[in-house]
């Protein structure tokens, strides 16, 4: 007699060990790639949520994932599971999975925080169901849109110049090696970025816009909304609300948009079909993230075009000292770059002749008090008068807001510092208030000075409130602008005074370094820089390479049409005019500047001949983070290669004290990239430990890997 076979046990389900990023600091006793248990093998790329402790939280599968294997006796790991997987969004692409993991090992961050940061707010929060309804309310407006908007035609392109053509020809072999475009101001630089993204599309590929600043965003939106009218764009910049940031965002990562204009952030953008990066202005420091992952979105650019094959673009008519280094002979060290060059304005139109105003010669004629009273040079005002009969446009150039840096007491002395920060609150006239732009206090202007109650406190210094307020009384009848962070913290505002500008109504434009670059205003024919000659002595070595840079771009939106080229002038004010920067600055000589610098640098191992890092500390005294750094200086004097990088002893930040909490720094130079980066990876544990001990307990610490300000 046959015995019937016993039921099959039901199959158990298999499970698998996802590893998954969290955002968590790379500083947490946990680390930021934690394991979870899945029942499906979701891939690499794969966003998830996830429960930590009592909270749930948005995640990034991190590799392939696994089949546990049993474990003997006690020692069973307890995972958690993955409580949903946003399987509607396409996984991340390797290339950006990379790119996330390179920029946290480079910068000395967790890559969690890294990958977590660079998504929009609005996803994170997101569940699977609400993403599906995101999606589909995408999809329809993209619907939508397509039936409702009806394509312009494709405007005609303009003629290349000799030189563009040139560039473009070298271009079009689409080598991934990073390439610098140095062009002088009004050279066409946007014409050859605007041919480079119609090769890429052409070939159904996306490309990538980054812009310095918010401000320049619009502009250089439009010339390319104008050039592709069939092609969808978006922008990323922290300027949107997060709802907009979150559409842009996914219309990027899939693939729906073919051109990304954005900031710094926009690097991390995720694109599918991504064929060029284009880092427009690639000199200016706002490329440098300086909270958090203080990362340089230019260098993760550069970096990401050449692992996933790419080319990238950098454009600048006054490089940064490093890239022009790069892009130097191989025997000098660079050959990193190719260096392309665009000498010649478009049309023909010379650059803007410069003069210079000796000031120990103007005061020794007019006398010095008529200097601290009115703040251009009579030269200088007479070239204003000038241009003013002649229906052209000036810009005056203060890099500097609000009215004066300081209010005094005639009486006593007082002066408006900060009593919560080592710094002076700056007085804005228009809102008789004193602000500190640093930690934000604002206080009501006071009646009489608050210390001997003498009622005549005056302001010390001028800011572009003040300059704008005595520029209308030397020049009356002539309608006078001003643009600078104040003037446009209201949305639109900026928009609506660069259209003002632009359409002639603004005689003369007073600004901060918000105007100096980019803008392309065809009726002016004169910019003057009022105080130029402070960052001639700073202690920061990076100080002459951004005066240069500011001078020459401030410079260059002078004579943008070829016909007023011939008139246009640069007037600057100095105590120094035979000062070196000044003497390159008039034959607009960037490579002779670049030249001497690097020398200087070379000679005294400073960047790019070194590479450094910077250790800073935030603590209630001064003495704790002193007392921190001193001991995180023996702990790396301890390190295995540490006789091949040098720590120099701590300072106190150069505004020591901000919101009432002490900051202080320490440099780390090395004259080899790995010997510097093998020292920080050993050191950070034990700075962990060091943070958390009572002796050395501070508020704060950040590692700042490349700093631009020290």
């Amino acid at each position: 007699m046959d015995i019937p076979a016993p039921p099959a046990s039901p199959a158990l389900p298999v499970e698998y060990r996802l590893r998954v990023l969290v955002d968590l600091p790379r500083h947490s006793r946990l680390d930021a790639v934690l394991d979870y248990l899945a029942p499906e093998p979701w891939p690499a790329g794969t966003l998830v949520r996830v429960p930590l402790g009592k909270r749930e939280v948005c995640g990034i599968v991190w590799g392939a994932a696994e089949v546990p294997e049993g474990v003997e006796g006690d020692e069973v790991p307890v995972l958690r599971s993955v409580v949903q997987a946003l399987t509607a969004l396409p996984p991340f692409t390797a290339g950006w999975l990379r790119l996330v993991g390179f920029a946290a090992s480079y910068y000395q961050r967790s890559p969690g925080e890294v990958g977590l940061s660079a998504l929009p707010p609005d996803l994170r929060d997101l569940d699977a169901v609400q993403l599906t309804r995101r999606l589909k309310r995408l999809d329809k407006a993209r619907a939508a849109a397509a039936k409702a908007v009806v394509v312009p035609p494709v405007p005609e392109r303009p003629a290349l110049s000799p030189e563009q053509q040139t560039v473009l020809d070298t271009l079009a072999d689409g080598s991934p090696q990073p390439s610098l475009l140095f062009g002088a101001t009004g050279s066409g630089k946007t014409e050859v970025y605007l041919r480079e993204a119609e090769r890429v599309l052409a070939a159904g590929r996306q490309a990538l816009v980054l812009v310095p600043e918010i401000n320049l965003t619009p502009q250089l939106e439009a010339r390319f909304a104008e050039r592709f009218p069939d092609r969808c764009l978006v922008s990323l910049h922290s300027g949107l609300t997060p709802a907009q940031r979150l559409q842009h965002w996914l219309s990027a990562h899939l693939g729906h948009a073919d051109l990304v204009l954005g900031t710094r952030m926009a690097v991390f953008a995720s694109m599918p079909r991504l064929g060029l990066i284009v880092i427009d202005e690639e000199h200016d420091p706002s490329y440098k993230q300086q909270e958090g992952a203080r990362y340089s979105a230019r260098d993760l650019a550069v970096w990401r075009g050449r692992h996933e094959r790419v080319p990238v673009l950098l454009g600048s008519a006054t490089p940064s000292l490093e890239s022009w280094y790069n892009a130097g002979p191989v025997e000098a060290g660079g050959g990193r770059y190719r260096r392309l060059v665009m000498p010649s304005r478009i049309g023909g139109g010379r650059l803007p002749a410069v003069r210079l105003v000796d000031l120990s010669r103007i005061a020794a004629q007019f006398g010095k008090q008529a200097l601290r009273q009115h703040p251009l040079a009579p030269p200088l005002l007479d070239a204003l008068r000038e241009r003013l009969d002649r229906g052209e446009q000036s810009l005056v150039l203060l890099n500097r807001r609000g009215y004066a840096p300081v209010l005094h007491c005639t009486n006593c002395g007082w002066k408006s510092a900060c009593p919560h920060c080592s710094a002076w609150r700056v007085f804005h006239k228009l809102d008789r208030t004193l602000r500190c732009h640093h930690c934000g206090i604002t206080e009501r202007v006071p009646r009489a000075c608050p210390d001997c109650g003498d009622p005549d406190i005056q302001p010390m210094g001028r800011g572009t409130e003040r300059l704008e307020e005595q520029l209308a009384d030397l020049l009356p009848g002539a309608r006078i602008g001003r643009i600078d962070a104040d003037s446009t913290r209201t949305k639109g505002s900026l928009e609506s005074q660069l259209a003002s500008v632009h359409a002639g109504e603004v005689d003369v434009l007073v600004g901060t370094q918000m105007v100096a670059k980019g803008h392309d205003f065809r009726r002016m024919t004169l910019v003057a820089a009022v105080q130029a000659d402070a960052a001639l002595f700073s202690s920061d070595f990076r100080a002459p390479e951004r005066l240069f840079s500011l001078l020459m771009q401030a410079g260059g939106r002078a004579g943008r049409d070829a016909e007023l080229a011939g008139r246009s002038e640069v007037w600057i004010q100095t105590w120094h005019p035979a000062h070196a920067l000044y003497a390159a600055l008039r034959q607009h000589d960037y490579e002779a500047f670049a030249a001497s610098q690097l020398a200087e640098r070379e000679s005294a191992g400073m960047p790019p001949f070194s590479f450094q890092a910077l250790l800073r500390a935030d603590a209630r005294t001064p003495e704790a983070a002193l007392a921190f750094l001193d001991a995180a200086a023996l702990q790396a004097q301890r390190l295995p290669g540490a006789q091949e990088v040098l720590v120099y002893p701590p300072v106190p930040a150069p505004i020591h004290r901000v919101a009432d909490v002490e900051r202080a720094q320490m440099l780390v130079e090395a004259s080899g990239r790995v010997a510097l980066h093998r020292l920080l990876a050993h050191w950070l544990p034990g700075l962990q430990a060091l943070s958390s001990e009572s002796a050395t307990r501070v508020l704060r610490w950040a590692l700042d890997v490349d700093p631009l300000s020290i």
